[in-house]
């Protein structure tokens, strides 16, 4: 929402597209049974949420700071929307809340609670469904976006760093509560 409001929303959808294609990723990983992976990813949580929760108080710190200037800026080119969706990309994988939620979607259909006849459908159901959400509301943000003044796009970014924030914090408790495991 930030990034639309801020840069444009071909910023924004760029920015979601990136966790989206990491979601896919994760997907791929559990529907195609890639178990020594997901066993791994599993076991490397707490270090995955130390610096995924550090990559978020950068994060959130930068949105802080970042002053908000009086006309929006969009993106410069395809080489900017391309480091909008690195960094949302990264990002994502490096959430373990990501990470155990496939392994809890994923496992439940090894275990027989629910079957699909092919990863393949599932892969791409993962991957279209975030990819359309993002398009859904980066659309809706950028309609809107006009009637944000400066005062209303600085504190929807000050609430975007609280938020994140809020997360960063959130996950490096519940790592460091659960050991890591």
């Amino acid at each position: 929402v930030q990034r639309t409001l801020q840069r444009g929303q071909a910023a924004g959808l760029a920015t979601g597209l990136g966790a989206a294609a990491a979601d896919a990723v994760y997907g791929a990983v559990g529907a195609y049974g890639v178990h020594g992976l997901i066993a791994w990813l599993a076991g490397i949580r707490l270090p995955m949420a130390i610096v995924g929760g550090l990559l978020l108080l950068l994060l959130a710190w930068r949105t802080w700071r970042a002053p908000v200037d009086e006309r929006v800026a969009p993106a410069r080119d395809a080489r900017d929307l391309l480091g909008l969706f690195a960094g949302s990309f990264v990002l994502t994988l490096s959430n373990p809340a990501t990470i155990l939620s496939f392994v809890a979607v994923f496992g439940a259909l090894a275990a027989g609670v629910a079957r699909a006849p092919s990863p393949l459908p599932m892969v791409l159901g993962v991957a279209l469904g975030s990819a359309a959400w993002w398009l859904l509301l980066t659309t809706l943000v950028a309609r809107v976006r006009g009637r944000f003044t400066a005062a209303w796009r600085r504190r929807v970014s000050r609430g975007s760093a609280l938020l994140l924030a809020g997360f960063a914090l959130a996950q490096g408790w519940t790592a460091l509560a659960g050991g890591g495991s």
